[in-house]
């Protein structure tokens, strides 16, 4: 018998158990897949026992110690810790409420690449955090804690999980913001299924980090230079000619990059000038198509036995990657830090320099909500701001006597 100490608790093997020299009935107990702190104790005539963890994060010797402290005390009281156990087996923890929640609304209603960034914020971030806690007792100030734990990297790893797979988790304060929408749906759903009162979502009022407010959209310069790169690159005969013609579909459509990849001829109305997209992310998605568009599309090869526009190296599949030719025409085209979808947002700032309303660049680039859509005001102001300009040059001429070159409209008197 000694006091247990993590250099004790680090050198048991299977099958050992040590009891504590100071809290009487406290131990540790090695099994064949981990080690667990352990109380005995009795209620009664009756002897106890009742796990109370396994050792690592959270509970260290000290913290055991504590909790079978506690429970010694709740005996003394003239409670069963073991029966208040049994009673709380079957209530919820929030990994019982991920799994709940990936198995019967992510896989339901999320798209794939969705479901995959649930179950990956969920395995790296949320079961590691606040998986043993009862979904019932989980409090805003935990989830505040689980925020900044997130964004501290507490859950940061880099390890090797086979032969060539590597498991890299960063965290930072966009990890945070993501795992904090996903946790505040869980728990609405956890209301909808009877786990917590109606009303008690506990991320409500936990604020988000601000977010990078990144744009970047081609100038004409810019826009010149990149064509002449896909240019050459068509000229010359390479084997980019369906990245190519990626490209160009993105820079003419506004479309996304999953949209144009996954595009099948199926999909493509040349009579209406159309795109009828099945399964956009935001469902259904028609998209409009201009005369060098449906120019381009109709350019594009068709390759046999494959549905797709843009044909990937595998029979009848699309392309997959299209970030490896991208680096190498943005280089060429001294294009840094533009990204593809950055061509989305190029698409969208033409519009709105050239007068188009913020609702209509939105239902062109397929926006359900109109604050996804506000980030192009400032560029939409443009011509209005030149109008203003031409305006204030127009009265300045005339105040200052010079009306040659302004140009006067007489108004007919009213009869």
């Amino acid at each position: 018998m000694a006091k247990i100490t993590k250099r004790i608790v680090d050198g048991l093997k299977p099958g050992d158990l040590v009891w504590d020299e100071e809290v009487k009935g406290f131990g540790v107990r090695c099994q064949k897949s981990a080690k667990a702190y352990v109380l005995k104790f009795r209620h009664g005539s009756r002897q106890r026992w009742v796990t109370i963890g396994k050792h690592g994060s959270p509970w260290s010797p000290k913290m055991a110690r504590d909790e079978a402290l506690r429970l010694l005390g709740m005996v003394a009281g003239g409670a069963d810790p073991a029966k208040a156990r049994d009673a709380l087996k079957d209530r919820p923890t929030v990994k019982m409420l991920c799994d709940r929640f990936i198995e019967e609304y992510s896989v339901e209603h999320k798209k794939p690449l969705s479901q995959i960034n649930d179950k990956a914020n969920v395995t790296n971030h949320v079961v590691p955090i606040l998986g043993q806690i009862y979904v019932a007792d989980v409090t805003r100030a935990d989830i505040d804690r689980f925020k900044r734990a997130v964004k501290d990297g507490k859950t940061a790893k880099n390890e090797m999980i086979g032969p060539r797979r590597r498991v890299i988790v960063r965290g930072g304060p966009g990890s945070a913001n993501k795992c904090l929408a996903l946790l505040s749906k869980m728990f609405n759903m956890a209301e909808l299924w009877g786990w917590r009162p109606d009303g008690s979502n506990p991320c409500r009022h936990v604020e988000k980090y601000p977010g990078k407010t990144y744009e970047r959209f081609l100038s004409e310069k810019e826009l010149g230079g990149l064509s002449e790169v896909l240019t050459e690159l068509e000229r010359d005969g390479t084997d980019y000619s369906y990245a190519v013609a990626a490209i160009r579909l993105l820079i003419f459509t506004g479309a996304r990059l999953g949209e144009i990849l996954t595009l099948e001829w199926s999909h493509v109305d040349f009579d209406r000038a159309m795109l009828l997209l099945p399964n956009s992310k935001t469902g259904k998605k028609a998209v409009f198509l201009s005369a060098p568009a449906l120019e381009i599309l109709s350019a594009i090869p068709r390759m046999t036995n494959n549905p797709f526009v843009i044909c990937g190296d595998v029979q009848g599949a699309h392309l997959v990657n299209l970030q490896k030719p991208w680096t190498r025409i943005r280089k060429k085209a001294g294009l840094e830090n533009f990204r593809i979808h950055d061509l989305r947002h190029s698409f969208a700032s033409v519009g709105a320099a050239g007068g188009l309303s913020l609702p209509m660049i939105g239902r062109l680039l397929g926006h359900t909500q109109p604050a996804t859509t506000n980030r192009y005001a400032h560029l939409a102001a443009d011509p209005v701001k030149a109008a203003n300009e031409a305006i204030g040059e127009r009265i300045a001429a005339i105040m200052k006597g010079n009306t040659s070159g302004a140009d006067i409209v007489a108004l007919r008197r009213n009869r």
